[in-house]
């Protein structure tokens, strides 16, 4: 009986070892896909520093600046929402000042914005009291339909990659025969620029009344895929 199944585990082994002897190693190709394409943000969120000042012998309160600026942001139709209170701050000099005369302490809050365009930031800033801008500056910038653009350049760097294993096996008389993999590469990046900062909104010399028509920088979507391919 022993005899029987060495007998039959050996014919087993044997037919394996013939089988994948007899197998022939499957033919691919190997290919990086990558596109991008350049969007227009429409969230940019800039944010604005407001700071008190004594004017004459009468400090400007912070609550005051806070007024002019809720005001210019709704007759410049943006939502209450999108005005929020980014920080409050101060330092532990002006802190120790405030103790022995408060008229001397300088609140300061920064609060960011959000906009679509750029085009009623002047106006916006134009009516608020120049003196009690400390600084402004673009905070980031992106786009409310960013998952569909990603999406979007994600497709197109697969399709990029089918196309270009597809013109190399031309070259040599062969075809593509489906896919055995696909491996996504740097999918969820986009570039843009660094933002500036607009040291003091009074020396940066920007008109109160004028407004900008002039598109902002674009951001550049950027996706690219491995793909490896079988050979026809």
């Amino acid at each position: 009986m022993k005899k029987v199944m060495l007998l039959a585990a050996g014919l087993f082994l044997a037919f394996t070892t013939f089988a994948q002897a007899d197998k022939q190693p499957v033919k691919k190709i190997e290919v990086n896909g990558s596109a991008e394409m350049e969007i227009t943000p429409d969230e940019i969120y800039f944010n604005i520093s407001l700071r008190e000042y004594v004017k004459g012998k009468t400090k400007v309160e912070i609550s005051t600046l806070e007024k002019q600026l809720e005001k210019a942001v709704a007759d410049a139709g943006i939502p209450k929402a999108d005005l929020t209170v980014e920080n409050v701050y101060g330092n532990n000099f002006e802190i120790l000042r405030k103790k022995k005369d408060p008229q001397e302490f300088m609140a300061r809050k920064q609060y960011r914005l959000k906009l679509t365009k750029l085009d009623k930031i002047n106006i916006i800033l134009g009516a608020v009291d120049a003196e009690g801008i400390e600084n402004t500056r673009i905070a980031s910038y992106s786009s409310s339909k960013m998952e569909a653009y990603r999406k979007e350049v994600k497709i197109k760097a697969l399709l990029a990659a089918k196309e270009k294993a597809e013109y190399m096996l031309t070259a040599i008389g062969n075809k593509v025969d489906g896919v055995i993999e696909i491996q996504e590469m740097n999918t969820d990046n986009y570039s843009d620029v660094r933002p500036m900062m607009m040291a003091n909104y009074k020396s940066a010399g920007v008109s109160e009344d004028a407004s900008s028509d002039i598109d902002f920088k674009t951001i550049k979507v950027r996706a690219e895929v491995r793909a490896v391919f079988a050979i026809k």
